[in-house]
């Protein structure tokens, strides 16, 4: 349960950033939101991974599986977007 919250979390952290990128660059790039959202939540994912190995008890073994998942696919969604943003811009 704990991980599709958190992968909830990396999605609307998604939305969010790509509401500031279409706000910052007033409508021209929303696409930039999803860069500069991909090293973030790599953050939040190595955080989240530093958690339940030092604080829950976890192995690394298995954490960091589950890490990967966690990131994989939001990271995977905003690519898919990235690229769909793009594609109707041409």
């Amino acid at each position: 349960m704990h991980t599709i919250m958190v992968m909830g979390g990396g999605f609307i952290l998604l939305g969010a950033m790509m509401l500031v990128a279409r706000w910052l660059t007033k409508g021209q790039k929303p696409s930039a939101g999803t860069l500069t959202f991909l090293p973030v939540w790599l953050a939040c994912t190595l955080v989240n991974l530093w958690v339940g190995v030092t604080k829950a008890g976890y192995p690394l073994a298995e954490e960091a599986v589950i890490a990967l998942v966690v990131f994989a696919v939001p990271a995977a969604l905003a690519l898919g977007m990235r690229g769909l943003m793009r594609a109707e811009a041409r």
